[in-house]
């Protein structure tokens, strides 16, 4: 299992539609993220800078990352991109974090 940890960039004035739009995750989104193999997916927000640090594990990397190609993640991205910090094909900007350490 390989456990992905990523900081994004959510714009301060949006923190609560943020949540707001998470509490009410598309069903058919929640379903592509699950059939990529995403799986203990949380986010959480620093309110002091709006970073969020996002972790989920996946069987397999490359499966997951086949999940930008899919239309509804596409529009996922569109629907979210006027609450953060975003790249020109409206995916969100992200640093990936190397793991270090893990406690087992």
């Amino acid at each position: 299992m390989k456990r992905i940890a990523q900081i994004m960039y959510l714009n301060k004035d949006k923190y609560q539609e943020y949540q707001t739009r998470h509490e009410n995750l598309w069903p058919e989104m929640k379903q592509a993220l699950q059939a990529h193999g995403a799986t203990n997916y949380s986010i959480f927000l620093n309110k002091d800078n709006g970073e969020l640090f996002a972790y989920l594990e996946v069987p397999d990397e490359k499966r997951y990352n086949e999940i930008a190609k899919t239309d509804v993640c596409k529009k996922w991205w569109h629907y979210m991109a006027p609450l953060m910090t975003t790249n020109e094909d409206e995916s969100p900007k992200t640093l990936d974090l190397e793991e270090l350490f893990h406690l087992k």
